[in-house]
Order: structure tokens, then sequence, then C-alpha cells
């Protein structure tokens, strides 16, 4: 995924945006983690990643983890790190409902919802076929198509939909009918219940969906 944020006005590219990009797909990593991921010694993860802190990209925390383990710092994207990531027109989509909210209630941005939703079944329906792993992985690459860096994965005998990205997080922020509107729709197309665990728009790093 490309990530178009500018440090001292470069683009950001090479290690810092890969470590951005890892940033943002587990959450909230240590240093440790993020240097085993791309094959790269300690001391040159922590030096990147001061560089993301000192750009306002990242933040990091302090956390204790279980049993007799030293404390340790964890990564996670800031507010501007957080918009380096597409995001899909996500300022035109507000103002539109807000239009559509301020003109003809609030049952009217329900029904431009749920319209969507009837349309984006239609266009998705034929390709999500087969068994729930094939129909889970198919989704996630047509929403991985969409920005929403998604994967399906399987833990403990159980599927997941986990999203890493939202492109609307600005309207899913405003409307929450947007995400209930996308829950029924993966409930729909994947023919099992769906239950969602986390949701970016509350402040999660992933939307995460627990299926069947």
């Amino acid at each position: 995924m490309p990530v178009s944020s500018q440090t001292q006005g470069a683009p950001l590219q090479g290690t810092k945006a890969r470590l951005l990009e890892l940033v943002k797909r587990h959450g909230a990593p240590t240093a440790q983690a993020l240097a085993q991921e791309l094959a790269i010694s300690l001391p040159a993860a922590r030096k990147h990643l001061q560089g993301l802190q000192e750009a306002g990209l990242v933040s990091a925390t302090t956390e204790k983890p279980g049993g007799r383990g030293r404390p340790q710092h964890v990564y996670t994207l800031s507010d501007r790190g957080e918009s380096t990531f597409p995001k899909s027109y996500a300022s035109l989509c507000s103002d539109v409902l807000r239009h559509v909210e301020e003109l003809f209630g609030q049952g009217a941005v329900l029904q431009v919802l749920t319209a969507r939703q009837a349309e984006m079944y239609s266009r998705l329906s034929s390709g999500v076929q087969g068994e729930l792993p094939e129909r889970v992985q198919t989704l996630a690459g047509k929403l991985r198509e969409a920005g929403y860096a998604a994967e399906a994965v399987q833990e403990h005998g159980v599927w997941y939909l986990v999203e890493r990205n939202c492109p609307a997080l600005k309207v899913a922020r405003e409307y929450g009918q947007m995400c209930e509107s996308e829950l029924k729709l993966y409930t729909e197309l994947l023919g099992v219940p769906v239950v969602r665990e986390t949701r970016i728009a509350c402040g999660a790093a992933e939307c995460r969906y627990r299926l069947g």
C-alpha cells in the first residue's frame, strides 16, 4: 500500500514506509517484532522508528508483558500517520451525507446506505462463492482492492475477516449506519452470522469480524 505522507518535504519511502505499513497491519508491535519482520537489526529499526516519531507519524507507549518480562515500547499510528493511508474521498462522502440529512432527515441517510449495500451485494455476490474459507478469502481480496487492507485469518478453527484500514474513516465516525450497513453486507455475502469484535472508527487498530 502506498504511503503518501511526507517527511521534511520528501515522500516517505523505503524502510520507513514499510515500517509504517507494518505498524498499521499489526496494531501495536514492538521494535523487536518489527526488526524481525523486516530482517534488519534492532538498532536500525529503532532509528527508523525514532524518525517516524519525530515526523509525528507514530507514537510509542510502554507496556509491561505478562509474567516477569521487562516493560517494552509498542508503536501505534498517530492521527497523522493514519491519514497517510487511502481514505477514498471520505470528506466528500461525509459532506454529501450531511446535506442529505439536513434536507431529508436521518431516514434518508439510512436509505442511501441501504441502497449502497444492495448495489455492493449485487456486484460482489457472483464472485463470493464456495465454502466459507473460499468465500471469506475472496471477499478479503475484493476489500483489499477497495483499500481496506483486509485479510482472512483462521484462529483455533474460527475464521475472521480483518480490516486494517478504513477507506471512509471520517464518514464511519460521523455515521455509524455505514458500519452497520457493511456488517449486514458481509453477513449476506458470507451466509453465516458475523460479529464485529473491534472497530477502527471507535479507536481500535482494526475492524475484526468473527464468522460463524
